[in-house]
């Protein structure tokens, strides 16, 4: 039998599996296709990292590790659903948890004192930021918007907010001494072992890391970020914000980057609360209360402290003086500074163009904002959208273009594929890639608190992405434009490459371009108010910022969003979208009962899954699946039954039960399989004539408070019941 592999992962996107997969097994299950489940959750990939302190029954396999194996071959059809990238105070709660409910694991070690501890760190470590995708992205990225989303988007527009022409808005970037401008690349000319070391000015080298396999062709690349400069430029625009009268808020990753940007963070927090640190910054560090956590974190750990309320007055004193913060939630005093996973820059920076160039303040009103981007990479892309959006206005989602990305991230490409290679410096000194010769082949100059780091991206990785880019394009007949800087190292190395690359594919009558990103987003720009199409083609971390930024311009969040990756081995990744607001969605649900995740991603992925399936195996019921699921889905679309903003309306249950009406009835109707034709007859006329029942049912139960048993690892048989109430549907599905 055919196979699908899908994924339990976390928050919304789990609580709303819970509800949908029931279905999808049903309507599969008739075609003879089978699904499986694979749990890659925060909480499993936790509990699979401690098998010898559980139970038989707590025991988990290494899903991830498994589903990373398949990902290489031609077998692999796995849908990926958003998980969480897990900051250090997720991973911390997610383990809290985890122990209330029976499981005995240890203690994440802040500061490892012996081997055991070590060891236990170096477990956890594993499973923290977004250690998921790069197992399971083994092919490079097509993400776009379906035809049905994008022409839904243009008949019932989102609301964009107006900007004036006088907007202080602005992005500040360090533009030296950072990331970028300290960057240094070689591609290697044969296969090798790489050593990174650190050679202290008075003292003996230090192995930071040993037997680096390289291929030949690979791009690597080392850089330096360095936190003396980093400090004067935070001091600087902490002040600017405070005279221009506008918001402080700051961009980061840090959870994809999850070893420099918490650093990064921190630093942030540091210079805000100067005088806090200069003061009481060492009964802080004897309590493990680190700024790297965030700001909430230091305040939720004075309690414990004798002078803890001292302290606390003087966090609010440095609050009062300085700017103002952005708020992720005025109403409960959270402010940008307090957990570094609240504020993503890919989601935040869309969010706060939508917005007219605004965030939130203290005082719960919108307010311009100087937005804080440190390493300058990719932060003059959204200065850009700023300008373009300070003097023509804001985008009109009903006449837009739409910019899909193809995007380079296979194999752990470029900078989210450098947590292992990326380290914070004791001392003054140098750190040098070795190779196995002995000879240096990349070095920097460090002080003591730089983050120094390096990346690498595979020739086969950036030949397939350049193939993908042609394939799109001449599917599309759109320009595709490579966002690639000649002045940077890196993308001077990959400019080679690419070059040599479209020389062997054909391209007559294809429109390809190489800019730098800031150009590639004023032509991007330019085009999409004329209601053209551009294919973006860049790099990693490029492929996350666009490909939130653009859908949630066009389409009002980028969750409605096609996202499929092609593997190298021959097999397919299909992912559902972005989880950014997942958390809320979770809370509402358990005060509530009400769930507003939005499963559209789901349904695309679905389609595409069972259509790949088709090509691969010849199940032709497969094929008829994916076609009216497809036509089902336009439907679904066109009769708005995405979840409602308010108890009353439907909700994410509700959505899964129209999907399923609509699906059945197109499979009902379809004639490229009488047999599954009348299979699906009596099924869709049942739907129909218990619709008014099943809405009642999942109508029923809103407005009171729902119990999940758990967070990160909710109750299997309570969640069931709270995201399963109908029981009309319940017995439908089961004829099936």
């Amino acid at each position: 039998m055919a196979k699908i592999i899908y994924t339990l992962t976390d928050e919304a996107p789990l609580l709303a599996t819970y509800s949908f997969l029931p279905i999808i097994e049903a309507f599969a299950r008739t075609a003879g296709v089978e699904v499986e489940t694979r749990d890659i959750s925060l909480a499993g990939r936790i509990i699979a990292q401690f098998p010898e302190r559980l139970s038989a029954e707590q025991h988990l396999d290494d899903a991830l590790a498994e589903l990373g194996e398949l990902a290489t071959t031609p077998e692999a059809n796995i849908i990926k659903l958003p998980n969480i990238s897990a900051s250090i105070p997720q991973l911390k709660a997610a383990i809290k948890e985890l122990q209330t409910q029976g499981y005995d694991l240890p203690d994440y070690p802040d500061e490892p004192a012996d081997d055991a501890e070590r060891d236990i760190r170096e477990r956890y470590d594993r499973v923290k930021g977004s250690a998921v995708n790069p197992v399971l992205r083994e092919g490079n990225s097509d993400r776009r918007a379906p035809l049905s989303v994008k022409n839904y988007a243009r008949k019932h527009p989102h609301r964009m907010g107006a900007w004036s022409s006088d907007s202080k808005t602005n992005v500040v970037t360090m533009g030296v001494d950072d990331f970028r401008s300290n960057e240094k690349s070689v591609v290697m000319q044969h296969a090798d072992s790489l050593t990174i070391e650190f050679v202290p000015d008075d003292g003996e080298p230090q192995i930071l890391r040993a037997d680096l396999p390289v291929l030949e062709g690979e791009v690597i690349d080392a850089t330096v970020l360095r936190v003396a400069p980093l400090r004067e430029f935070l001091a600087v625009q902490l002040q600017r914000a405070k005279d221009e009268g506008i918001l402080f808020s700051v961009h980061l990753k840090a959870t994809m980057m999850k070893v420099s940007d918490p650093i990064i963070f921190g630093q942030v927090i540091r210079v805000f609360f100067r005088d806090v640190f200069e003061q009481y910054g060492a009964d802080l560090a004897a309590a493990g209360l680190t700024p790297n956590d965030g700001l909430g974190s230091i305040l939720a750990g004075l309690d414990a402290l004798p002078n803890g309320a001292a302290i606390k007055s003087a966090i609010d004193q440095a609050i009062a003086d300085g700017p103002e913060l952005a708020m992720v939630d005025s109403d409960r005093g959270i402010t940008n500074l307090h957990v570094p996973s609240d504020v993503i820059v890919d989601a935040s920076m869309p969010a706060m163009i939508r917005t007219s160039g605004h965030m939130w303040g203290p005082d719960g009103a919108e307010h311009d904002t100087l937005a804080v981007i440190p390493d300058s990479s990719y932060a003059g892309i959204y200065q850009a959208v700023i300008d373009d959006c300070r003097a023509n206005g804001a985008f009109d989602p009903a006449t837009m273009g739409s910019v899909p990305n193809v995007g380079l991230m296979a194999q752990k490409a470029e900078e989210y594929g450098s947590h292992d290679k990326t380290f914070q410096i004791p001392a003054t000194g140098r750190v040098r890639v070795v190779n196995g010769a002995g000879e240096t082949v990349l070095e920097h100059a460090v002080s003591a608190g730089d983050i120094w780091r390096a990346c690498q991206t595979k020739d086969v990785a950036i030949r397939d992405w350049v193939k993908l880019a042609v394939t799109r394009a001449r599917a599309t007949g759109a320009p595709a434009v490579f966002w690639l800087d000649p002045t940077r190292s890196h993308d001077a190395a990959l400019i080679d490459i690419v070059t040599d690359a479209l020389a062997e594919l054909d391209t007559d009558g294809l429109q390809i371009e190489i800019l730098s990103p800031v150009e590639a987003m004023q032509f991007s720009l330019e085009r999409i108010r004329r209601g053209e199409d551009t294919i973006s083609v860049t790099g990693n971390v490029l492929r996350d910022y666009l490909t939130d930024l653009f859908p949630i311009m066009e389409l009002g969040t980028s969750a409605k969003m096609l996202s499929v990756v092609p593997l190298l081995g021959g097999g397919g990744l299909f992912e559902t979208g972005a989880g950014g607001s997942a958390p809320k969605h979770v809370q509402q649900l358990v005060q509530e009962n009400y769930l507003r995740w939005d499963s559209l991603g789901e349904f695309l992925a679905l389609a595409v899954s069972f259509e790949h399936l088709a090509a691969v195996t010849g199940n032709a019921r497969a094929q008829v699946l994916a076609d009216t699921l497809d036509r089902a889905t336009g439907t679904f679309l066109d009769e708005n039954k995405s979840p409602g903003r308010k108890l009353g309306t439907i909700d994410n249950r509700g959505s899964h039960f129209y999907l399923a009406k609509y699906w059945a009835h197109e499979l009902a109707t379809q004639q490229d399989d009488p047999e599954l034709a009348a299979a699906f007859g009596a099924f869709a006329e049942r739907l129909d004539e218990n619709e008014e029942t099943i809405v009642e049912q999942l109508l029923a139960v809103q407005g009171e408070p729902a119990d999940i048993g758990g967070y990160y690892r909710p109750d299997e048989t309570k969640t069931e019941t709270v995201m399963r109430p109908s029981s009309a549907l319940n017995e439908a599905l089961a004829t099936l």
